[in-house]
């Protein structure tokens, strides 16, 4: 029997979609890449739901502009150098004793810089002219990123390496930490944490974890213990697609990739990660495209849940908790 050419046709388009649908619900591992997008923001924004405007300075994690530092304004840093004199352990310093830190947003393969106006004010970034390693130092780990405005960056292991422009003086690591985002170099470009902090999947919690809550039971938490949400705009099927960009993303961080083997607890089918409109890689569960919140202050926090009537945490198998039906 011989098959018209409209049939044929359909069969193709049938083979397409389907081949779309396998790619998005197979078990699937990542490409490793490590881009938790969007900077969080400190400021009490619990409640905005996304679209809405928050300035690039809350975006960058702080509340106010920053003062009192020219940190990296001018020059490179010089000879880097190791310091112990805090409670998080063995960082990096610059050769005037200024502390250098890292951005979970950006990422180191490849190196890229994802703090750039408003953000890059509060964060100087290091630049790469005349750095030399010192003692104890790798210097083989050094290198430099081209940011988006041509100037070079200096990076620590692939990661970018920026000042805190609210370290006043030589010694200061008040960025540690800030907006669970920020966290001071160590000489082998990790993050840094104080003794018995939890300073993430360095720390043992796997990239994604399953966290029993109290009022929402059993929800999807990211290396850092941050509630992971879903946007109802979004959509999984046949292909992941975010729908939260520009100010969204400042607000609802992208969660970056996770490699399939450092997940607990969460289902295996369709977690997986994707290329965003923008160019940046997403996690997805069960194919939906997932975020932290910026309101989330600490670990265990919900405040993101059900805001704007739009975004819920994730249950392990990848469904909203909570949410109305659909």
């Amino acid at each position: 029997m011989k098959t018209s050419w409209r049939s044929a046709s359909l069969a193709a388009s049938v083979v397409a979609v389907l081949t779309l649908a396998t790619a998005c619900g197979q078990e699937s591992g990542t490409s490793g890449s490590s881009e938790n997008v969007g900077a969080t923001a400190p400021g009490s924004i619990a409640g905005v739901g996304a679209g809405s405007g928050v300035g690039a300075g809350v975006g960058a994690g702080v509340t106010e502009s920053p003062g009192g530092s020219d940190a990296g304004a001018a020059g490179g840093a010089g000879e880097l150098a190791i310091s112990a004199a805090t409670d998080l352990g063995k960082i990096l310093t610059d050769g005037n004793g200024k502390t250098l830190y890292r951005f979970d947003s950006d990422t180191a393969e490849p190196p890229k810089s994802n703090c750039d106006g408003d953000c890059a004010t509060a964060w100087p970034p290091v630049a790469a002219d005349d750095v030399t390693a010192g003692d104890g130092i790798d210097k083989s780990l050094l290198g430099e990123v081209t940011r988006s405005d041509g100037t070079k960056q200096l990076t620590v292991a692939g990661w970018p390496a920026y000042y805190y422009a609210k370290d006043a003086n030589a010694g200061d690591t008040t960025g540690q930490g800030v907006g669970n985002k920020w966290f001071a170099l160590t000489p082998e470009g990790k993050k840094a944490k104080a003794s018995g902090a939890d300073g993430g999947s360095e720390a043992g919690l796997p990239g994604l974890s399953v966290r029993n809550d109290p009022n929402l039971g059993k929800i999807v938490v990211d290396k850092n213990g941050m509630t992971v949400y879903r946007f109802l705009k979004d959509k999984a099927w046949p292909e992941p697609v975010s729908n939260c960009n520009g100010a969204c993303l400042d607000k609802w961080p992208a969660v970056a990739p996770v490699a399939t083997d450092d997940t607990k607890g969460v289902q295996k089918k369709g977690l997986m990660s994707f290329t965003r409109s923008d160019g940046i890689k997403q996690m997805t569960v069960n194919c939906s495209p997932i975020y932290t919140f910026a309101g989330d202050k600490s670990p265990g926090d919900i405040n993101g849940q059900g805001v704007g009537g739009q975004w819920y945490a994730v249950a392990p198998d990848g469904k909203l908790v909570g949410a109305p039906a659909q």
